[in-house]
């Protein structure tokens, strides 16, 4: 390729919001191939087939941006009138213009101008035609919210949403509730029902009701979304079917009121065979998915038929459910229609792949079913919620970056994502090869031309329960790393987007559900991300072991208004860091190579002098004080009486835990699949969880940091 062809394609992929180059984890320049960035030109809808078509594609997109008399998106910070950029072309340039805008409260305004009345930013030539850029600038004032602007002129019609948005997400903290803490511990892993193998919506709100009794303010889990469990098992709940819909697998089966009046699934309860089966299930180390949801459908699909048998009340119920909740009813047609064609909506007729699902495509009993359990589990967590809300707490839920691509969400909502792609991560000091996460990437300009109505429902879906939402690989609402099909990812490239709407939306709906943003920013970090976030005002995260600076033998201050922990559910617990098995899980699992187990031992043997050194420096730690338990509670002491808004505890933490829940990459690993150690009625009574959690509570509550 020569370089006059190289640099036009680098122009090329510019004009679609990619990056040609980044800087790695060790701050060097990574150069992207011409392979790559031709297959994500074509990911993103570039019209060339290679690099002979380089130069007629690039003429036909700057033609397209050109001709485009509106940006999609407008953001108008505080209700500071925003400036909106008018492409044009000259002859058009002078022509009178008319602006209609509707306010997302019905109101409405209309008015004229000339469009040599505008302010003159830029001008370009493009294939003998002249293009001008002018500013057209809108009443003040506007009122938070979702507004269209329509402008007319020369026989053109555009129209644009105004996101008229506070510059801020957060509500002002409360004294009350100023410096908080919760504890962690995913759904699944939860053992309180004595029938089943996992846990549920009413444990979640058990685990709550005594995290407020210790004095905490937040319980938190891991996302709480639909997943395939079926013959297409993915457990994962960061690979959901849909971002706006629950999972039933969570249902408590006793809180169900048709149970009451369904004499066969009573009897199917009764059966020795039923009970010799929960009874197995209970026993397992690890949640059996497909075992437990087939034995749950089977109560399920008879209860459902009970519903459906006669007129009742709470039939009428679901019905008006699924009137005023259209998604819900497409969702069970289309679970419906994979029970009946194959998981895999890809594989369908084109008809079907292109969202027409006939009656004839499915079994009516699975669409039922599939309705039916979703209106069970949207009762369920709303009751949960409620009683979170009640009690003084807050729900802490977690917004997954992507979507299994087999899911209702890629097959309903095309045009938001990327086809021929995976985001992922690029090779860094632990995964050396990189990370492909196996999702389709967001479409930076699909989703802006949709007006950003995806994402939007799907925070909503979230914020209707949620006082604090995490958002996952919060560098995502900058760039995200993109790997074309069929190459490894090493090869990916970075892909930018429009990083100010989404801040926008997220303000704007945190504030209407006067809910806490956390922004996931753990990893490389590019050094324009947290300074976006705090003037945006996501809350950052603080993890302990990141953040132990060895050459200057301390941990580095929590920042005020941090969420701060000693790991996440992607690490492992504190005790397996602490005692050296994380090196030997890692080994196990072909991370580490022999000469890299020995640095990282080396490495974590710096790692304990500095917090041991640290700690007892501070007064968190006495001389003594070096077995697993004491490194622990005096880090929580440390982190509890820090400046973070929240500090999190990971409740297996307390009983010096040493499995993973997960294991990034490592696919030998039963990731999500780990039970806790200890039942919830055990360790509601150990002494080293109580005495712990007291001590948390008392340093959050003095109202003074150190």
């Amino acid at each position: 390729m020569s370089h006059a062809s190289g640099s036009l394609l680098h122009r090329l992929a510019r004009l679609y919001g990619i990056q040609t180059a980044y800087y790695d984890v060790n701050r060097r320049r990574r150069q992207a191939s011409a392979e790559s960035l031709v297959a994500v030109l074509r990911s993103l809808g570039a019209p060339m087939a290679g690099l002979g078509e380089v130069a007629s594609a690039w003429r036909q997109r700057r033609q397209e941006l050109w001709q485009q008399l509106l940006e999609p998106v407008v953001i108008a910070w505080d209700g500071a009138p925003p400036l909106v950029n008018l492409r044009l072309p000259e002859s058009l340039a002078e022509a009178p213009l008319t602006c209609h805008l509707e306010l997302e409260n019905g109101e409405e305004k209309s008015w004229q101008c000339s469009g040599a009345e505008l302010t003159l930013v830029e001008h370009v030539e493009i294939e003998g035609t002249r293009y001008l850029a002018r500013q057209l600038r809108l009443p003040t004032g506007l009122p938070w919210g979702y507004h269209r602007l329509t402008v007319s002129l020369g026989g053109k019609r555009a129209q644009t949403l105004i996101v008229s948005a506070p510059l801020v997400a957060c509500l002002p903290a409360d004294k009350d509730n100023d410096r908080m803490w919760g504890g962690f511990l995913p759904l699944y892993a939860l053992r309180r029902n004595d029938r089943w193998g996992g846990g549920d919506f009413s444990d979640l709100e058990a685990l709550a009701g005594w995290l407020g009794g210790m004095g905490g303010g937040v319980v938190v889990t891991l996302p709480l979304l639909a997943t395939f469990l079926d013959d297409t098992l993915e457990p994962s709940p960061y690979l959901p079917v849909s971002r706006r819909l629950w999972n039933e697998f969570y249902l408590d089966m006793d809180r169900i009121p048709e149970l009451e009046r369904c004499a066969p699934t009573r009897a199917l309860l009764a059966s020795s065979s039923f009970q010799k089966e929960t009874k197995a299930l209970r026993r397992l180390p690890l949640v059996d998915y497909r075992r437990q949801m087939g034995l749950k459908r089977r109560l399920l699909g008879t209860l459902c038929r009970c519903m459906f048998s006669e007129p009742s009340p709470r039939l009428d119920e679901l019905r008006h459910f699924a009137d005023t909740n259209p998604l819900v009813e497409e969702y069970a047609r289309f679970r419906a229609a994979g029970e009946q064609r194959g998981i895999s909506w890809r594989s369908w007729p084109q008809p079907l792949r292109d969202g027409i699902i006939a009656d004839t495509d499915y079994a009516e009993e699975s669409k039922r079913y599939h309705l039916y359990v979703q209106w069970l589990a949207h009762q369920q967590i709303e009751r949960a919620s409620k009683m979170v809300r009640d009690e003084g707490l807050k729900l802490y839920l977690d917004l997954p970056l992507g979507t299994h691509p087999d899911g209702y969400d890629v097959w309903r909502e095309p045009d938001a994502f990327v086809r021929g792609a995976s985001a992922g991560a690029p090779p860094d000091a632990v995964f050396t090869r990189g990370q492909n996460w196996r999702f389709p990437p967001l479409h930076p300009e699909g989703v802006r031309e949709q007006g950003y109505r995806y994402v939007t429902s799907c925070l909503r879906h979230h914020l209707k329960h949620a006082g604090i939402l995490r958002i996952d690989h919060v560098m995502g609402l900058h760039r995200l790393f993109f790997i074309p099909s069929g190459m490894e990812a090493g090869q990916g490239v970075y892909v930018r987007y429009r990083a100010e709407e989404f801040y926008a939306i997220l303000a704007l709906e945190a504030h209407r559900y006067g809910a806490i943003i956390v922004g996931e920013d753990l990893g490389t970090v590019p050094r324009y991300v947290r300074p976006a976030m705090k003037k945006h005002g996501l809350h950052r995260m603080y993890v302990a072991q990141y953040e132990l600076a060895c050459d200057r033998r301390r941990l580095n201050p929590v920042p005020s208004g941090a969420v701060a922990s000693l790991n996440t559910h992607d690490m492992s617990p504190f005790a397996a860091l602490w005692q050296g098995r994380e090196i030997e899980q890692r080994q196990q699992f072909g991370l580490l190579d022999s000469a890299d187990a020995r640095a990282e031992a080396a490495r974590l043997r710096s790692l304990k002098e500095t917090l041991l050194t640290f700690l007892r420096e501070h007064g968190w730690l006495r001389e003594s004080g070096t077995d697993t338990q004491a490194v622990l509670r005096a880090c929580l002491s440390f982190l509890a009486a820090s400046r973070a808004r929240l500090v999190l505890v990971n409740l297996e933490d307390l009983w010096l835990e040493t499995q993973p829940q997960n294991v990034p990459t490592a696919e030998d690993n039963p990731n999500w699949r780990r039970k806790a150690r200890y039942t919830f009625k055990q360790f509601c009574r150990l002494p080293q969880v109580f005495d712990t959690l007291l001590t948390v509570n008392e340093l959050r509550k003095r109202g003074k940091y150190r």
